[in-house]
């Protein structure tokens, strides 16, 4: 399975910006899609998630400002961040786990995508 992710770039505080990841490959069916970011020094966090079990949630840092939406049919996870703050800059990875057609589990990564933002 593989991710591709696009929709970084460069935006003053309290812009936004739109990143959107896109699926493909051997699968039957996806059950969560995801978010992180990571900065230097730091490890991975979640940023947000979208799954069919526990539904959506989101790092309390990003709450009311960042939406993450799933379009099933056409495999794709975007992620809406709007009023963005120096804090936001990172690079963004998409997640997706879910089933193969051979009914076996996968959890794949996207390449990333750098967010920067000026304060």
């Amino acid at each position: 399975v593989q991710l591709q992710a696009s929709g970084g770039g460069l935006v003053q505080a309290g812009g936004s910006l739109r990143l959107s990841c896109t699926a493909s490959g051997n699968i039957l069916k996806i059950s969560s899609t995801a978010w992180y970011r990571q900065t230097p020094g730091k490890e991975r966090e979640l940023v947000a998630i979208v799954s069919n079990n526990d539904g959506t949630k989101y790092a309390d840092s990003v709450k009311g400002r960042f939406t993450i939406s799933r379009d099933d049919a056409k495999r794709m996870v975007s992620l809406q961040m709007n009023d963005l703050k120096p804090e936001d800059i990172g690079i963004y990875y998409c997640n997706a786990g879910g089933l193969n057609r051979s009914w076996r589990s996968f959890t794949s990564w996207g390449q990333g995508t750098q967010v920067t933002v000026s304060s």
